[in-house]
Parts: structure tokens; sequence; C-alpha cells
């Protein structure tokens, strides 16, 4: 642990910061007399600073291998285990807490010969956001940080927009990257996304936003990384040995041997991360490779003219150049490819340019045109447009002495056309009813599978490849790639031959308007094998599931003012889920939001619009991310239905066991009608709110619910016991009938008349009551359950601070606590009376509108909308 200054550690009594260390390494360090180069971990939502062990742990391996000659000194800052990603509170703070961090930091090294000037951040999660807030702050100096790796940071949005103060933080950390791109250029940042495995934070959210003239910045999918080629869940992308490796393996090419510290040429760092993160030659990193390589050395050179060339070998002490001469091959072939199975750091393809002889001694590199692949273990691939070469004469293939090993390459020169086809991918409605299908009668090495109009998020299709072969000798085994061409977010999967495999093609980011490229299957084949593409749909609708809390209030409240609107024409209060089936339709919301988010697209709407001081509509914002189109919307309104369906038919069926569990355990007595505000609930409105205002605003609306959740209970037993108390009364007054008939005069058989009706006006009045409450309490569970992660995070910091500060429902919980309270003494018979209840009845249509018009993406408006409803309730049973 990190001992901080008094004033610091004061203001920040929940955070502490840490270096990691081990073994030998650790003792040396218990001094803090550090010569290394510092890198800061911050962990994310409810992370640990303890997961900065395996970045720490690997990096001390490597600095052990080159003898210590560099090493890294890694840090850790423990938030607490803060749920930062339900609650934006704090978000603030702990970046302010980041920057005294680093300046705690920067001042160990103070008085070294190789000081550090600034600091090298590796995020998780949100804490990854933290990191780019810094450049936020008013007194913090951009030079302080020059690398930023993010793992699995949701940069574009919030997860879950739960409060305003998370929605604001995004909106502050976002407009400042894009509008001060320009002093962000000596910042090189890095985001790398953990693929489909990754539940919580999809990947989409994980790309960094498209800066204007910032070419520093990176993102890249963990499948799409050289020899990781994995999805990982969002915990284990930071204990991923293939990343973490990567990561390592990166931060000491980063090394500047001048200054030994990470080195300030931003060019050299996104060059280094490019050779790590998206295409790794299978060599090690040249800052400046040079442009022409000698071959030399006592190795047999031999041309080969043929089109199609294979060469294996095993335990060869003697080494080979192979020469291909291209001007036999230039009208026939535009690419050339080879494969070598050897995975050596050396050089092995050149090319030589205008030598007539069958040999030469000085060449260009190719090598670094390769890339790895994964197989068996790995081989190493290139593919070369000959028209882009037009001074070479000659490929050479150089194949090292392989003593003890076995040694494979293949080379093909083929035609592009030849080689590619085009799949058309499953339509969007077919549902899984129609399939597209190619067959490959592969002869070649290479194919690619253009796949047409696949080019949106919303599209995910299952493609099924089945290759047969004519012979069962064994081979090298398939390699299949999903390449999309405008992002890094490759998927590699390696199957043997013959085999059956399945390929899941889903997006992360759709395709860019100004972008005409097509996804492809790139299918690194064996020859004489036959290959069957199918293409399948396998899943429509992907990343709107944190909407659903909107459609479902928004069903809920459609049908609240359907049961005001029968309580007008009727007099009787209908059945939650009868109203629900006949009001809640999707007719009523969608259409008018469609109407202005087409509008919004003519400049003098928007002006008036803007004029007017409204917000941006949630369905015009992603639609301009590309996550967005018109079905969508209406098969999450239908999911909203059901989930409000069957929502009522919880409560409905949990109130009766509530109460039957009450008449057992006691029988209470039958309350007497009362006003609706006394001084006793005053009293009560007041203590809430003043547990609202001194501690958490969340916590007095739980208290509330509770209070309304036991009052219902108390209503339906009491209700319950009128009933049979009246049905008891009904068979006295029968067995009793022809006694009264006998001796009541006129005027008594009149009065016991007046008495029975009484009694049915009371119990159907008790009915319509408990039906409106029913649907209240519907309403104000989900208020209770978006205001739910702010109280959790207070009750986590209680022993911190009794005051949750800033608090996102303090002022709304003041209201809803006045309304609740008036609300759980109320009766229908009081509603009906009212003036404002045509008013009130009409109200929750367009509050709906409204609620799915500003409410996708902003979650903590939801409660206003409905709080409003039910403040207009309050004044019906008042006025």
């Amino acid at each position: 642990k990190i001992k901080l200054p008094k004033k610091t550690a004061r203001r920040y009594p929940a955070y502490e910061l840490y270096l990691y260390g081990e073994g030998s390494y650790a003792e040396e360090n218990k001094n803090l007399l550090l010569t290394g180069i510092p890198v800061l971990f911050l962990p994310g939502n409810a992370g640990s600073y303890k997961q900065v062990r395996s970045l720490g742990s690997i990096a001390l391996r490597k600095a052990e291998d080159v003898d210590f000659k560099y090493h890294f000194n890694f840090f850790s800052v423990n938030f607490n285990e803060e749920l930062v990603a339900l609650y934006g509170g704090s978000l603030q703070r702990q970046t302010k807490f980041v920057h005294e961090c680093i300046k705690v930091i920067l001042k160990l090294y103070r008085d070294r010969e190789f000081a550090p000037t600034s600091v090298a951040i590796v995020g998780h999660s949100m804490g990854g956001l933290v990191a780019r807030a810094l450049l936020t702050l008013k007194n913090f100096k951009p030079e302080l940080i020059n690398l930023l790796i993010t793992q699995a940071t949701p940069h574009v949005a919030p997860v879950m927009p739960l409060d305003k103060y998370l929605t604001d933080f995004y909106t502050a950390v976002n407009n400042h990257w894009i509008l001060k791109a320009q002093d962000l250029r000596n910042l090189t940042t890095l985001s790398v996304a953990g693929g489909f495995r990754d539940y919580q934070v999809r990947s989409g959210l994980a790309f960094l936003p498209r800066l204007s003239q910032h070419d520093s910045a990176l993102s890249v999918v963990s499948s799409a990384v050289p020899r990781a080629w994995a999805s990982t869940d969002h915990l284990s992308i930071v204990w991923c040995k293939e990343l973490i490796l990567a990561t390592i393996r990166a931060f000491f090419d980063l090394i500047d041997e001048n200054t030994r510290q990470i080195t300030e040429d931003p060019k050299k760092r996104m060059s280094v991360l490019n050779h790590h993160f998206v295409r790794h030659p299978a060599k090690i990193f040249e800052e400046n490779p040079e442009a022409f390589t000698e071959l030399t050395g006592p190795f047999m050179w031999i041309t080969v003219k043929a089109s199609k060339w294979t060469y294996s070998v095993y335990n060869d002490s003697d080494g080979k150049y192979f020469t291909f001469p291209l001007a036999s091959h230039r009208k026939s072939y535009s690419h050339v490819y080879c494969e070598n199975s050897m995975l050596d750091t050396s050089s092995w393809i050149y090319g030589c340019m205008n030598s007539n002889s069958s040999m030469c001694r000085e060449a260009t590199d190719l090598s670094w045109r390769a890339e790895l692949l994964p197989t068996t273990k790995a081989s190493i691939v290139v593919i070369l447009k000959l028209q882009d070469y037009p001074s070479l004469s000659h490929i050479v293939v150089q194949v090292p002495p392989t003593v003890g090993n076995k040694y494979t390459l293949d080379c093909e020169f083929f035609k592009d056309d030849s080689r590619t086809v085009q799949l058309p991918v499953t339509r969007l409605f077919s549902l899984g009813l129609t399939t597209s299908k190619i067959l490959l009668n592969s002869t070649g090495l290479l194919y690619n599978v253009q796949l047409q109009h696949f080019n949106q998020i919303y599209q995910a299709f299952k493609i099924y490849i089945e290759s047969h072969c004519q012979s069962l000798k064994e081979r090298k085994p398939s390699v299949y790639r999903l390449h999309i061409p405008w992002s890094y977010e490759d998927s590699i999967i390696v199957a043997k031959v013959p085999s059956f495999t399945e390929i899941s093609a889903k997006l992360h980011i759709a395709q860019p308007q100004n972008d005409s490229r097509v996804p492809e299957l790139n299918i690194y084949s064996s020859s004489d094998c036959q290959y069957e593409v199918i293409t399948l749909v396998f899943q429509i609708i992907r990343f709107h599931a944190g909407a659903l809390p909107v459609y479902v209030v928004s069903n809920i409240l459609l049908t609240y003012g359907g049961q005001l609107s029968t309580l007008i024409s009727t007099g009787q209060c209908s059945d939650f889920s009868l109203e629900l089936v006949r009001t809640a339709k999707p007719y009523k919301v969608e259409p008018l939001i469609s109407i202005v988010v087409f509008l919004q697209g003519f400049n003098w709407f928007r002006e008036i619009w803007e004029s007017l001081s409204l917000p941006e509509v949630d369905a015009a914002v992603l639609s301009s991310r590309d996550a967005w189109f018109p079905l969508v919307s209406l098969i999450l309104f239908l999911f909203g239905t059901g989930i409000a369906y069957w929502s009522g038919i919880f409560f409905s069926t949990s109130l009766r066991l509530f109460s039957s569990l009450w008449l057992i355990l006691m029988r209470p007595t039958v309350p007497q009608k009362d006003k609706l505000i006394t001084p006793r609930r005053l009293c009560g409105v007041l203590s809430l709110s003043l547990v609202s205002w001194t501690t958490c605003g969340a916590f007095a609306v739980f208290i509330i619910y509770l209070q309304y959740l036991f009052k219902l209970v108390h209503v339906f037993v009491t209700s319950v016991l009128y009933f049979q108390d009246s049905d008891h009364s009904k068979e006295s007054s029968q067995n009793s009938s022809i006694h009264a008939i006998k001796n009541q005069s006129s005027v008594d058989g009149v009065s016991e008349g007046t008495q029975s009706l009484s009694n049915s006006t009371t119990i159907a009045e008790a009915i319509n009551s408990l039906k409106m409450h029913v649907t209240i309490l519907n309403l104000f569970t989900w208020i209770v359950l978006l205001n739910l992660p702010s109280l959790i995070y207070w009750l986590k910091n209680l022993r911190y601070n009794v005051r949750l500060d800033p608090d996102p429902c303090r002022s709304t919980a003041i209201v809803i606590i006045c309304i609740l309270e008036i609300l759980m003494n109320s009766s229908t018979s009081e509603v009906k009376s009212s003036k404002l209840l045509k008013i009130a009845a009409k109200v929750p249509l367009p509050l709906s509108v409204a609620m799915l018009a500003f409410g996708r993406m902003h979650l903590y408006k939801v409660p206003h909308f409905v709080t409003f409803a039910l403040l207009l309730h309050v004044l019906c049973c008042i006025v």
C-alpha cells in the first residue's frame, strides 16, 4: 500500500493506491526506491485492485528474461469495488483520485537517473472510462499520460443508463475527446473488446468513438488479436493469458532505449500496437526495417515454374532458396499465396527486382506482409497482389536447415475472380425457413466467400461449412476466418478435415455509409476437398434488452389510463389483465415517434424542435449509431406487454398468498374510514422526507414501498373478512326471511333493502380500489427497481458516509413519499367524483409516448413520467 498525502487520504477515505510485487522483487521495492516504468491499473465496476496481478506477474517474468535491463512497476487503485456502472455519482470522484495517484506515483521516481514524466494506464471496464475522463479535468496535464489501454470498456454509452450522473459523465467525456481531438494526438489509446462471450458489455460499445483528425486510437476485438484468436467474457479479459502476453510484449517493444521509458513517438506507439494486436507477421518488431536484404549463405538456388507448388522436408541440414519467376505468371494470375508451417522470427520470403538470372543477392523483404494464422500450432501466410509489385521479377522463398523439424511450404498463383464466390445471406424475414447455399470444389489453397447484404448489427446468422475429401490421407486443418473489412472484429475457427463446422456470423459495428466493402468468409482450404457453405437465420434483434423496462412501464401506464377511463364510463375499475389486452396497443404510441424521427431529418423541423429546448428523440440517436430499425421497437413493445401481463398476475397471486398467511397468523379488525390527510400521516411524510434528505432517496422510497405493500395486504385481508361477514349476514337473512315478512312493516322492508344495497356497493368499491391499487403497486415496483442501484451503492459505502452525495433520486423521492402516503389510504369512490378524472385518464397515453421517445437511452427519466401520472391521481382524490 502506498501512503498518500494526508489531504488526499482525508478527502478520499474509501480509496487506496497499491504497488504490485512478488518474491524478491517485492522485498526489494518495499522501500519504494523504484527504477522501472510506471503502469497504473484501474479496476472497473465492482472490480478489485488485485486484478493487476496477471499483468504484473507476466511483466516480471518478461523482465527476468532480459536480466532486468528494463522492467515495469505496476500500481493499482482500490476503488472499494464501487458499482459505478449502476451509479454514476462517484465517477467524477474516482477520476480526481486517479489524478492525485498519478502525481504521487511520479514523485516516487523523483531524482532517479531515468525518471518518468508520464504514466501508462490499463483500465478494465469502467476503469477505462475513468482514465479517459482524466483529460476533462481542468488542472490535468495531458502529457501525464502517453499510453492508455482499455479492456472491455463501454466507451460509446452506458450499458444501463440508470441515472443522470452516468449519462452526463459519458456525454462530457465523449464530447471532450471529439472536440479536443487535436490535443490528444500525443496520447495513444487501445481499446480491446471481449467479443460475443462478453454478455455484460457488448463489443459495439467498446469501440472508441470515431475521432476527427485523430489517428492515435485503435479498437480491436479479442477474437481478432493475433495469438489470442478467442472471445473472452467480461472478467476473464483481465487474466486471459494470450491477451496479457500480447499486452506485455507490446509494453516491452514500446521502450525507448535512450530514456528507458515508454517512447514519446506516437507513430512508433501505433506501429507497435498494430504489430501485436492487428497483424502479426511472426517477426520481432522493428521500428525501421531495412528496405533491402542481402541473400547470403551456402544455400542451393532452385527455380520453380509451376503455378502450384508444395515442398515438405524433415531433418534437412541444407538450406535452399526457391525462386518463382513472375514474368510468366503476370498475364494469367493476379495474386500469389504462400503458407509456411515453421514458426521462426527470421525473414523467409523476398522479392527480387529486375533480375534476369535465376538468383539474386539483394532483395526486398516481403515477410513483413505476412501474418500469423492458427492451425494445429500456427502458420504464417502471405498474399501478394502482383499488380502492387510491378518492379519485382522473382519471388524468393527461403527454406532454412530443418534439423529435427518438419517443414511444409505451399505456394500457388491464382486469379482473384476464380477464388471469389458471392453468397447472399439469408433474408431477415425468412425466419429460418430459407437458406443460402454454395458448393466449392477446392483445387487451391484459398477461397473468399463474399457475404452479400450483411452490413447491419441486427443481422445474425449461422454459417455451416461441411468439408469432404476424395482421399483419407492426413491433411492440415482448415482455417475459416470471418473478415469484417471496416473494423478489427474478425473471428477465426480451426477445423479438422473432413468436418462439419458451425460459425456465428454477427457484427459488432455496422457498415459505415461511405464504405462499400463486403464481409468475407476466408477459407484456407486443403486441395482436392469439397466445401459446402450454408447460411441460416439465427437471431434478429440484439443489444436492446436494457430498454425493456421502458416498454414494460409504458404498457402498465397505458393499462392504468384504461382503468381510469372505464371508471368514468361504467363506474367500475376493470381487471388489470383484461385492460392490458384491450388498451396496450403499439399503434397508439409508435407511429407518433416514427413521424417525429422522420421530420427531424428536415432542417426546418429540427430548428423548431431545438427552439422549444426539447431533447433529441432516442430512436434518432440510436439510428445514427446504426443500432436501430423500426421493427425493434415493435418487438420490444410486445415483449413489454408479455412481461407486464405476467407481472400483473404475479402481484395478484402474491397478494392472495400474503393475505392467506396473514389470516392464519392473526385476524385483524376492520378499519374505519379516515381522512386522506391527518396529522399522523403528515408526521410520517416529514420523517421519510428527512430520511431521504439526510441519507439516501432510494432508501426512503423503499421504506414507503414496503409500507404501501403492507397497507395493501391489510386492505385485502379486511376486504375478505368483510365479504365473509356479508355472506354470513345474507345466510341469516334468508333463514329468517319468512319471519321477517310476517312481522316487519313495509317501512322496515325498505330499510332492509337499502342496507343490502349499501353492502353490495361497499363490496364493489372495495374490489375497484383493490384493482387500482394493484396497478399502482405494479408501477411503483418498477420505480423501486430502477432506483435500486443507488440504494445498493449507499448501503455498500455506509461506513464511509451516511449521506449519498450526489443522490440521483433525492428530490423525486420526496414527491413520491407525499404521493404514496395519500394514495395508500384512498379509494375509487373519491376518484370517481373528481372533476380532474377525465384529464387524469387521458394523460397516461402522451406520457407513454414521451417515455418511449426520451427514456430508452435514459432509464432514470422513467420514474419522473410515472410520478407525474400518480400526482394527477392524488389531485383527483383531493379535488
